[in-house]
C-alpha cells in the first residue's frame, strides 16, 4: 500500500494558502510503479467489458482504494497520504498508462476532495474524506447547465432560503457518474452568491436521465433534475469562503485530467511502437520508414513537452500558488499531446487500429472528450492569452 513515510510532514489546506511537502522521485516512483502493477492487473480488457456492462469499473476503484492511489492528495488524519496533487497526477498517469483511463480520478479524489479537505466543516471531513481516499465513498460535481455552459456567472439553479433549510430548484447537465455517486457537490446560486451544497444523490426531489454519448467509458453521463431538493445548513462547504470553495477544485481537476492524457499517450504510442517493431511489409519493420517513424517521435515529443507542463502545474498548486495559467496550459497541451498520440498510433496500425483487440479506437471518444470538457481548449486559450500575455478579455 502507498503511504507517506515522513513523520514530519504536515498537511496544509488550501484554507490557509500553505501547501503539503513534495514528494520524493522515489516515493513518486514507487507510487507509479504500484499503480501500475494494479492496473495492469484489469488492463484494458477490463476497460471495455466494464464499459459494455455500465458497472462503473467499481472493482479497479476499490483496488485503486486500496493501495492508497485515491488519498494521495487527502489529509493523513483523514485516511490520505497528504502528498498533494502532484502525486495524484502520477496515480492518474499510471493508470491510463495501464489502459483504464477512469475520469473518476479527476473528479472525486481531485475536484471533490480538495473542496472538502480546504473548505470542509470538521464533521464533512470525519464523513466524506476517509472513504474517499479508500474508494468506498465516491462523490461527484455538478456545475454545467444547459445555459451556463462556460460561464459559470450564467448559472440559474437557486438555493432559497425555507425557514432553516435551503431548497434547491434548477438542472446541471453533463454529470459523470450520478449512478455511482453517493453525493453531488453541486453549484447553485444562493443569495445573489454562487455557494456548494452536497446533495445526496438518494435526495427527495433529484431526479436523473441519462445522456447517450458517442464514447466507450465505464462511466456515464447525466442530466440531474432539482426539484425543490431540501438541506440544511450543514450541506454547505465553506458557507463563508465565497467562490474560493469552487475555484479550489477547478485546478486540480484540469491537472489531473492532463496527467490522464499523458498516460493515454505513453499507452497508445507504447502500442504503436511495439507493432512498429514487428510488423514486416516490404524486407524491413515498417518503423524503419520515416512515414512511421516520424509521427511517432512526434507524439513522444510532444508529450514529454506535456508532462513537464503538468508537473510544474500540480507543483506550483502543491507550493499554494495561484497555478491557474500553468493548469491550463497543462491541460491544453496534454489534450493536444493525447490526440496526437492516438492519431498517429492508429495510423501505425493501419486497419488494426481501428480493431477493438487492438485497444486504441476504443479510446478515441474519450480523447475528443478531453479537448471539450472539463473546459475547452477555446477557453484555456482565452485564459492564458488574458492572465499571461494580458491581452483584453474576450469572455
Amino acid at each position: 500500500m502507498y503511504r507517506v513515510n515522513r513523520p514530519s510532514q504536515t498537511h496544509r489546506t488550501r484554507r490557509t494558502g500553505v501547501r503539503p511537502t513534495s514528494e520524493t522521485p522515489a516515493e513518486l516512483s514507487e507510487l507509479r510503479e504500484t499503480v501500475l502493477r494494479t492496473c495492469r492487473r484489469f488492463g484494458h480488457e477490463y476497460y471495455v467489458r466494464s464499459s459494455d456492462a455500465g458497472d462503473n469499473a467499481r472493482d479497479l476503484w476499490r483496488a485503486l482504494g486500496g493501495i492508497g492511489a485515491l488519498g494521495a492528495g487527502i489529509s493523513p488524519e483523514h485516511g490520505g497520504a497528504g502528498a498533494g496533487i502532484e502525486a495524484l497526477s502520477v496515480a492518474a498517469e499510471a493508470i491510463a498508462e495501464a489502459g483504464v483511463p477512469l475520469m473518476l480520478i479527476a473528479l472525486s479524489p481531485a475536484v471533490c476532495a480538495t473542496m472538502v479537505d480546504g473548505f470542509g466543516s470538521p464533521a464533512q471531513k470525519s464523513e466524506w474524506l476517509p472513504g474517499l481516499a479508500d474508494g468506498s465513498r465516491v462523490l461527484g460535481f455538478a456545475i454545467t447547465e444547459p445555459d451556463a455552459g462556460s460561464n459559470t456567472h450564467n448559472i440559474r439553479m437557486r438555493a432559497r432560503r425555507d425557514g432553516g433549510d435551503w431548497v434547491l430548484s434548477g438542472q446541471k447537465y453533463y454529470v459523470s457518474h450520478v449512478d455511482n455517486a453517493d453525493a453531488l457537490l453541486t453549484v447553485a446560486r444562493a443569495e445573489d452568491e454562487l455557494k456548494v451544497f452536497i446533495v445526496p444523490t438518494d435526495a427527495p426531489g433529484l431526479t436523473k436521465s441519462p445522456i447517450q454519448v458517442e464514447i466507450l467509458s465505464p462511466e456515464r453521463q447525466y442530466s440531474v433534475f432539482y426539484d425543490d431538493v431540501r438541506l440544511d445548513d450543514s450541506a454547505i462547504v465553506g458557507p463563508d469562503a465565497g467562490m474560493s470553495v469552487l475555484y479550489a477544485g477547478l485546478n486540480p481537476e484540469r491537472i489531473v485530467s492532463a496527467a490522464l492524457l499523458n498516460g493515454i499517450a505513453r499507452y497508445a504510442i507504447d502500442i504503436a511502437v511495439a507493432y512498429a517493431r514487428e510488423r514486416t511489409v516490404w524486407s524491413v519493420p515498417i518503423g524503419a520508414h520515416q512515414a512511421v517513424s516520424h509521427p511517432l517521435a512526434r507524439a513522444e515529443t510532444a508529450l514529454a513537452a506535456s508532462r513537464l507542463l503538468t508537473t510544474s502545474a500540480a507543483r506550483a498548486f502543491d507550493r499554494g500558488e495561484p497555478g491557474g495559467v500553468e493548469a491550463a496550459m497543462a491541460k491544453l497541451t496534454a489534450s493536444e499531446a493525447a490526440s496526437t498520440a492516438l492519431d498517429a498510433a492508429m495510423q501505425t496500425l493501419g486497419g488494426n487500429g481501428m480493431s477493438r483487440e487492438y485497444g486504441l479506437a476504443t479510446l478515441h471518444g474519450l480523447v475528443r472528450l478531453f479537448r471539450i470538457a472539463p473546459v475547452s481548449s477555446e477557453m484555456l486559450l482565452n485564459h492564458v492569452a488574458h492572465k499571461r500575455l494580458a491581452l483584453p478579455r474576450s469572455y
